[in-house]
């Protein structure tokens, strides 16, 4: 072993037989301390190798645990390696759930809300209000003015200023583009909402904007759908989550109700006129049917009177050709007794002196009797 302080050698016994040796006189307490403090260094060193032991073991623990990280259930979590994500494709994209990591500033993790519906809201046109009044959604005083840099409006296409607002919601659909692709996707996001309400106002006029909002909010719908498919924001726009707002400028406020009131009452008037022009044509077009069907009716019965009565006289013709005397006097007795027939009384006359048998006069009704008038007797 040699000189090793931790393990010395062990003293020699004598040999049977032999007389122990007394203690020699000089060296042999000096010998005895220096065993004693060999075993105390011994067990001091051996109790600091057992606390470094179990402080790398801590430290392992520590280093495993400190890059144990949780990813929520509405949300995905992207790794990072040295700045750079680690894998490719939807490898990228961590699910919720326990997950592990180097430390930093080896790993990195990055956490994004893709279960989460985002708002951007734009004011850029819209007058400047205190958290009170926007809360309860009250308009400010009128001041008479806009005020530069304070107060937004926009402009119509035909020149006129009008204040708009408008509210976008919608989710992360590529969570490595939105995060990685551009600096800050969300002040991109205001920054299109914003453009979308001023393009979208140009190509409006006023009248037509306050009369049309739903053409108006169309618009702008579709101004940010086109500017984010053009920019691949790796955003997804929630359907009916873009709000406009537009009103006519504080200032103007009452003449803008009284231009409306007007119009209101003009439309009403329209449809009241419209309304009786319906009614007058559907009178009109029905009184014209009504006279239309009683002329073909009365025409259809003087065609067939007539048809009947040239039938008839054609069927005659062949017996007035035949004896016209004879006919005369059937055709006349005929005549005379269907006339006869509704007289009251009947006068016959004889025939005149030179024999004309022609001259016949009848008094078919009696004269009415005019009735007396009865006097009053007076006492």
């Amino acid at each position: 072993m040699g000189n090793d302080p931790l393990h010395p050698e062990p003293e020699p016994r004598p040999a049977s037989g032999t007389a122990t040796p007394g203690p020699a006189p000089g060296p042999e307490p000096a010998r005895g301390v220096e065993d004693a403090s060999a075993r105390a260094l011994s067990e001091a060193l051996r109790s600091s190798f057992n606390i470094v032991k179990l402080l790398m073991l801590a430290l392992v623990a520590a280093f495993i645990l400190s890059g144990v990280f949780t990813v929520k259930p509405n949300e995905v979590a992207i790794k990072l390696r040295f700045g750079l994500p680690v894998g490719a494709g939807a490898e990228q994209l961590l699910k919720p759930g326990l997950h592990w990591k180097f430390p930093y500033p080896i790993d990195d993790v990055v956490y994004v809300p893709v279960g989460q519906s985002h708002t951007v809201i734009s004011t850029a046109g819209w007058y400047a209000q205190t958290p009170e009044e926007a809360a309860t959604h009250q308009k400010p005083q009128p001041l008479g003015m806009l005020r530069p840099g304070v107060d937004g409006y926009t402009l119509t296409g035909d020149g006129d200023i009008i204040h708009a607002k408008a509210t976008l919601s919608y989710r992360i659909s590529d969570p490595v583009r939105y995060t990685f692709q551009f600096a800050n996707a969300t002040n991109l996001l205001q920054h299109i909402l914003d453009n979308a309400l001023f393009h979208a106002s140009a190509r409006f006029t006023a009248d037509v904007l306050y009369r049309n909002k739903l053409a108006f909010q169309e618009a702008v719908q579709a101004r940010v759908a086109q500017r984010i498919e053009q920019l691949n924001l790796g955003v997804k726009i929630e359907s009916g989550e873009v709000r406009t707002d537009t009103e006519p400028p504080i200032d103007v406020n009452e003449a803008f109700n009284k231009v409306t009131e007007a119009q209101q009452q003009g439309d009403i008037k329209i449809q009241e006129a419209e309304s009786y022009a319906r009614v007058a044509t559907n009178k009109a077009v029905g009184d014209a049917t009504v006279i239309l069907r009683g002329a073909l009716t009365s025409s259809n019965y003087l065609v067939t009177t007539v048809a009947a009565e040239a039938d008839r006289f054609g069927k005659l013709l062949p017996r007035y050709e035949a004896d016209r005397e004879l006919f005369k006097q059937r055709l006349l007795s005929e005549t005379m007794a269907r006339i006869l027939t509704n007289a009251q009384y009947k006068v016959f006359l004889p025939e005149r002196a030179d024999g004309n048998p022609w001259d016949l006069r009848l008094q078919l009704g009696k004269e009415p009797e005019i009735p007396k008038k009865e006097t009053s007797k007076t006492e």
